[in-house]
C-alpha cells in the first residue's frame, strides 16, 4: 500500500498585526480576557493588497518548487473568504506560479471545514495517481467588525500544503469519521458583509460534535485511538481545544481512557503556539495548530501517530489521523516560522481601525489598488482591479 500525505507544508501571515493588550485597553476590556480567556497575544491585518489570492500565492511559492509544477495534477483553493460567486481563487494561483497547464484548479467552501476537504480530495487523488501530486492552498481574512463580540477572533492568513505519495513529514491514514448538523451557529448569507455569528453556541456545539465523533471513533477504532500522540484542533482562539479536552476530562460515562486524554494534554500547548500570534484563519486554522504542534513540540517521534479534529459551522466535523514520517523535524522549520512571525509590524490602534475601514466596492469595477509600491513588501500582492477584472503583481527585491 503507497504511503500518501503531507510532503510540504508553509504559511504566510500579513505583514502587520495588533497586540491583543493595547486592543482590549482600547475597548476597555481587561487584557487577561483576551490573553488567558481566549487565549490570544497578536492578531494579525491585512492590508487591502494582501487579499486571500496575494497570501496563498505567497505561502505556496515557498513549498512549490520547478520540478512540482510539472507534478501538480489539481490546486484545490479552500477558502470562505471569496471574492467571486463564479471564478475559482484557485486560477490566479495556477497561473501566477506556473504550474503545469493540464491541472485542474477549483475551490471548496464549507466554513472552516473547507480546507480539510481539499485535503481529503487529495489524498484521494494521490492515491489512485502515486507519481502525481495536489497543491491544497488554505486562504481566509476572519472580520467580525470593529468593538464588535467577534473583533478579538479576527486574523488572516493562508497555508499551502503539497500532497504526494511517499510524503515525509505525515502519512495519512484511511479511516476517517466525519458528522453532519444542519446548524446555525455561524453563518455569512450573499448579501452580507460580516458574518452572522451565535458565539457561545457556536462553542457549545463545537464541543458536543467533538465529544460525538471522538466517542463514536472510539467504539469503531478503539486501537488506533488508544495510538494517538496527540491531537491538533481547528483553533478560532486557542482556548477552544482545550475546552474539549476539558469536556472529556468531566465527563462521567465515556469510551476514552483518562490516561490518554492527559497524554494528548501534555501536547496541547506547543500546538497553540502559532495560532496565539495570528487568530483565526478559518479554514487554515486547523493547520496552523499542526505547523505549530510539528515545529515547536520537541516530544514528537517518528513513528507517532497524531489526531486532527476539524470542524466548520454549519456544520460538520472529521478527525482524521496520520504517521510523523522518518526525518519530519527536518523537513520543517522552526527558525523559519518564527523568522517569518518576527518580520512583522506592530499597528497601533487607529491605523488599524483605519485599515479596516478600507474597502475595494466599486460599481465602476475599475480601482487603482496600490498608489506607492515602495510601501509593499517582497512577494505577491493585489496590484489593481480594472473592468471588475484582479491583477496580481510580484516584486522579488525591497
Amino acid at each position: 500500500m503507497v504511503k500518501v500525505g503531507i510532503d510540504k507544508i508553509t504559511f504566510h501571515v500579513p505583514h502587520h498585526y495588533v497586540d491583543m493588550v493595547e486592543l482590549a485597553k482600547a475597548r476597555d476590556i481587561d487584557p487577561n480576557k483576551f490573553l488567558i480567556g481566549i487565549g490570544q497575544e497578536k492578531m494579525a491585518v491585512p492590508t487591502i493588497e494582501e487579499d486571500i489570492v496575494a497570501m496563498a500565492a505567497n505561502a505556496a511559492n515557498r513549498i512549490v518548487t520547478e520540478e512540482d509544477k510539472e507534478l501538480i495534477d489539481q490546486v484545490i483553493f479552500a477558502t470562505e473568504s471569496g471574492f467571486d460567486f463564479s471564478k475559482s481563487a484557485g486560477t490566479y494561483i495556477h497561473q501566477m506560479l506556473g504550474i503545469q497547464p493540464f491541472a485542474k484548479a477549483y475551490e471548496v467552501k464549507h466554513a472552516c471545514y473547507g480546507g480539510t476537504a481539499g485535503l481529503i480530495s487529495a489524498f484521494n487523488y494521490v492515491k489512485l495517481n502515486p507519481e502525481r501530486k495536489v497543491l491544497v492552498i488554505m486562504s481566509d481574512i476572519s472580520r467580525y467588525g470593529l468593538n464588535s463580540g467577534g473583533e478579538a477572533t479576527q486574523g488572516a492568513g493562508a497555508i499551502a500544503m503539497l500532497v504526494t505519495a511517499n510524503p515525509r513529514i505525515l502519512s495519512l491514514d484511511s479511516e476517517t469519521l466525519s458528522l453532519t448538523e444542519n446548524q446555525f451557529d455561524f453563518w455569512r448569507p450573499s448579501y452580507a458583509e460580516v458574518p452572522y455569528v451565535q458565539g457561545k453556541y457556536s462553542t457549545e456545539l463545537y464541543i458536543e460534535m467533538f465529544n460525538t465523533i471522538i466517542e463514536e471513533y472510539a467504539k469503531r477504532y478503539p486501537e488506533r485511538l488508544s495510538d494517538l500522540q496527540a491531537i491538533s484542533f481547528h483553533l478560532p482562539f486557542t482556548k477552544m481545544g482545550r475546552k474539549c479536552l476539558q469536556s472529556l476530562e468531566n465527563k462521567e460515562e465515556t469510551n476514552i481512557n483518562p490516561e490518554l486524554v492527559e497524554r494528548w494534554f501534555s501536547h496541547y500547548q506547543d500546538s497553540t503556539f502559532i495560532g496565539r500570534q495570528v487568530g483565526n484563519v478559518y479554514t487554515g486554522s486547523l493547520y496552523l495548530s499542526l505547523m505549530s504542534l510539528l515545529n515547536f513540540d520537541d516530544n514528537l517521534e517518528e513513528g507517532q501517530r497524531i489526531g486532527m479534529f476539524s470542524y466548520g459551522s454549519g456544520a460538520v466535523a472529521e478527525l482524521f489521523t496520520g504517521i510523523l514520517q522518518p526525518g519530519f523535524k527536518e523537513n520543517v522549520s522552526k527558525e523559519g516560522t518564527l523568522l517569518h512571525l518576527n518580520r512583522r509590524v506592530k499597528l497601533d490602534i487607529k491605523a488599524y481601525e483605519e485599515n479596516f475601514e478600507k474597502t475595494l466596492s466599486n460599481e465602476d469595477g475599475v480601482i487603482e489598488v496600490v498608489k506607492d509600491k515602495e510601501t509593499l513588501h517582497p512577494g505577491f500582492y493585489l496590484d489593481r482591479i480594472d473592468d471588475h477584472r484582479r491583477y496580481y503583481n510580484e516584486i522579488t527585491t525591497k
